[in-house]
């Protein structure tokens, strides 16, 4: 039997977070865009079966789900033995899309406050179908049009940035646990001249985007992302003169040079003892080869209910280059909490990454945040330090919001994410597979690949809005 059909939706009504998003601040003229691009967009996802995806069949060797064109993505079988965690060998599906796309952002400089220009952009698997997204959010097979659809708007200033400066080029993973390998080009353009703005775009200063994450389901993984990939060290140094305010343990966590607790090269030669510690082999194999899962025309499932699904869905939109396809699409189990321990250490907060194994990543193991978790898929026992992120007290948890996955491959996915303060007691001796880092070292990591992973990422920009 399979899972229960979703509800299908025709969106063009206002997300229930709006009043929220209405005391956000964020001034009126975003409010009417959002709320116009919302109600303009028309867009349904309806679950149908696997076997009726149009353009998509099951390999009869491999029993791997591909696209007709060859093109998009696969869904195949992941075979995994580790020394990490509480289980040492599985199988599972996993999504492989072996092409870089682009997570591009245009970024201007107006009255001295760098603006983002975002978009409203539907996803099928989106719980609000429209999100705050980044300039560009295209894979190679969109923006080559395989799917014979319109071009994708703005390409042009990714492709070409000659004359341009580049903050940010950098190639970044995705959800190692769902993907195989996967991977983005995070890239920030910084203009100077005037961009012409298309219906479904608006500028939004650093700040209103900041204010705009404590929104459930509104800001995009994908604008998140980008964000945190940010050189915003540079940023705050150069406006450190025009604060007024004395500095906190957040800031001093952000400008400051010195106060970290480890060296960055010790924090460095940590992260590769972990990787090197553990033993790691993934090996892909046929769909029809992985073990303790099974398939109906409905959906491709866990034998005990637990994880994901994958299940078919036929989409209509108003607003994307092609308006009517149908595709696969990752149906996870429940909610997860992604969330940072924070701790001011001499004055200077530090966060708590742990050396985080997941089987699809390019390297196998990433910093990620100090819980990152579906306590449901923990059957010998919750992770270190969920008890103290769920059972914090009001006034130490700094931010609390349900944010959405990648809505593309990923149905109504979407996590907790918290930042959590803890007090003095709290130790600063931890497990060997954590350590504890400032941002500013956080971020000259991020100006290089596969050192955070894409929760810690998000919690990273969450931080912006601190």
């Amino acid at each position: 039997m399979g899972l229960p059909v979703p509800d299908s939706r025709t969106d063009n009504s206002l997300p229930a977070a709006w009043p929220r998003l209405a005391a956000t601040g964020v001034d009126s003229e975003f409010l009417a865009w959002f709320a116009e691009r919302t109600t303009a967009t028309h867009c349904r996802t309806d679950r149908i079966p696997l076997t009726d995806l149009r353009g998509w069949s099951f390999d009869d060797a491999t029993g791997n789900l591909r696209h007709e064109s060859g093109r998009f993505f696969v869904v195949e079988g992941l075979q995994v033995r580790t020394s990490y965690g509480q289980v040492p060998e599985w199988s599972q599906p996993i999504i492989n899309q072996p092409e870089i796309g682009f997570l591009g952002l245009l970024v201007k400089e107006v009255d001295g406050v760098l603006h983002c220009l975002v978009q409203a952009k539907m996803e099928p698997g989106n719980v609000n179908p429209v999100q705050l997204a980044p300039t560009i959010q295209a894979t190679r097979s969109n923006y080559t049009r395989v799917h014979r659809g319109s071009s994708t708007r703005y390409l042009d200033y990714f492709l070409h940035p000659q004359g341009r400066r580049v903050l940010v080029d950098v190639l970044q993973s995705e959800q190692g646990s769902w993907f195989h390998r996967k991977r983005n080009r995070n890239i920030v353009i910084q203009v100077t001249e005037d961009v012409p703005v298309a219906e479904d775009h608006h500028w939004l200063s650093l700040g209103e985007i900041g204010r705009l994450l404590r929104v459930d389901g509104l800001v995009n993984m994908d604008t998140r992302t980008v964000l945190s990939c940010l050189p915003l060290t540079a940023l705050y140094d150069r406006a450190a003169g025009r604060c007024e305010r004395a500095p906190t343990a957040l800031t001093r966590s952000l400008t400051a040079e010195d106060g970290a607790c480890h060296d960055l090269s010790d924090v460095l030669s940590w992260f590769t003892h972990a990787k090197s510690r553990y033993e790691m082999a993934t090996n892909r194999i046929p769909l029809n080869q992985v073990r303790g899962w099974h398939r109906t025309r409905d959906e491709i499932a866990h034998d005990e209910g637990r994880h994901f699904s994958i299940i078919g869905v036929s989409v209509h939109a108003s607003s994307r280059e092609v308006i009517s396809w149908d595709q696969p699409i990752l149906y996870p189990k429940g909610q997860g909490v992604v969330a940072f321990l924070i701790k001011s250490i001499g004055g200077v907060a530090h966060l708590l990454v742990q050396a985080r194994f997941q089987a699809g990543l390019v390297d196998g193991i990433e910093m990620g945040p100090t819980v990152q978790c579906h306590r449901d898929n923990y059957p010998l026992g919750p992770p270190r330090f969920l008890d103290e992120v769920l059972n914090a007290p009001a006034e130490r948890i700094l931010f609390d919001t349900v944010l959405p996955e990648e809505g593309g491959r990923f149905y109504h996915a979407a996590n907790r994410y918290m930042l959590v303060e803890v007090d003095d007691d709290f130790p600063v001796g931890v497990p060997e597979d954590f350590c504890w880092v400032t941002r500013r070292q956080l971020i000259e990591l991020l100006r290089h690949s596969y050192y955070l992973n894409v929760e810690a990422r998000s919690l990273m920009a969450c931080l912006q809005s601190l």
